[in-house]
C-alpha cells in the first residue's frame, strides 16, 4: 500500500495503459483521478473493475488539449494535494507525412505533447505548495526511432522527453521528481487497427518476441512514482523487450 490515501491523478485513465496504471495505484490504496475524452461506457467499466477500490475512483470528462477545460479541472481540485500526475493521453492519426492533413497533425501533437503541458503546467503548481510531487510522462521509442507513416506521434512523443528533461531541472529543488516511461509494443486497443503483417513484422523487430502487457508498463510507472525513486529524474525508463 505504497500510495495509500494520495492522490493520483492519471489522464487517459479510463483505456489501455491508462486503466492498467490507474488499477494498479488504486490496489494500493491510492484515490485515483482518471480522466478521459469521450468514452463513458469505459469510464464506468473502469469503476466496476476496480470493485471495492471503485470507491477510490474520480472520473473526470475533459479534452487535455483544452488549456481553459484543463485549468478548470485543476481548480476544481482546490486545495486537494495531488502526489502524483501520470501523463498518459495519446491517440495516432497515421499517414505519410506528404498526404497528412493539418488536422490530423494538430490533434496528435494537441493530445500527446499539448496534452502533458497543460497538465504539468498545473501539477506543478499544486505540488510546489507541499514541495513534493511525482510527475511521469507517458512517451515511446517512436519518438527516438521514428516509424514509417507516423511523424506526428514520433514529433510528439520526443517532444515529450525534451519537455520532461527542461521541467525537471526546473523543479528540481521544489522536491518534484519528472520522468518519461517509454513503452514498446503494448497489447492495446491503440494497436488493434494494424494489418496482421504489420504485427508480425513489428513482433519479429522485438527482442522478446512478444508485445508487452499494461501491467507491465504500470509497475514501471508505479515504481517511478515511489519513494524508492526519490532520487531518479529527468530519465525515460523503456519497457519495450529490448527494441
Amino acid at each position: 500500500m505504497r500510495f495509500k490515501d494520495k492522490h493520483v491523478v492519471v489522464t487517459g485513465g479510463t483505456r489501455g495503459i491508462g486503466r492498467a496504471v490507474a488499477l494498479a495505484f488504486l490496489r494500493e490504496g491510492a484515490i485515483c483521478h482518471a480522466t478521459y475524452r469521450g468514452n463513458d461506457a469505459a469510464a464506468e467499466s473502469l469503476v466496476e473493475e476496480a470493485g471495492d477500490a471503485g470507491e477510490r475512483v474520480r472520473l473526470a470528462k475533459f479534452d487535455v488539449a483544452d488549456h481553459d477545460a484543463t485549468e478548470a479541472f485543476w481548480q476544481g481540485l482546490g486545495e486537494t494535494p495531488i502526489d502524483v500526475l501520470v501523463a498518459n493521453s495519446g491517440i495516432r492519426r497515421d499517414a505519410v507525412l506528404a498526404m497528412m492533413s493539418p488536422g490530423d497533425w494538430d490533434a496528435v501533437i494537441g493530445t500527446n505533447l499539448t496534452g502533458s503541458y497543460t497538465m504539468s503546467k498545473f501539477a506543478v503548481q499544486n505540488m510546489m505548495r507541499q514541495r513534493h510531487g511525482r510527475i511521469i510522462f507517458t512517451t515511446s521509442p517512436a519518438g527516438r526511432f521514428g516509424f514509417e507513416g507516423q511523424g506526428n506521434y514520433s514529433a510528439s512523443k520526443a517532444g515529450q522527453v525534451g519537455l520532461m528533461r527542461s521541467l525537471c531541472k526546473e523543479v528540481a529543488k521544489r522536491g518534484i521528481t519528472v520522468n518519461c516511461v517509454s513503452p514498446g509494443f503494448i497489447a492495446t486497443e491503440l494497436l488493434d487497427d494494424l494489418p496482421d503483417e504489420l504485427v508480425k513484422s513489428y513482433k519479429k523487430s522485438v527482442p522478446a518476441r512478444r508485445f508487452g502487457t499494461t501491467a507491465e508498463v504500470a509497475s514501471a510507472v508505479t515504481f517511478l512514482a515511489s519513494d524508492e525513486a526519490s532520487y531518479i529524474t529527468g530519465a525515460t525508463l523503456d519497457v519495450t523487450g529490448g527494441l
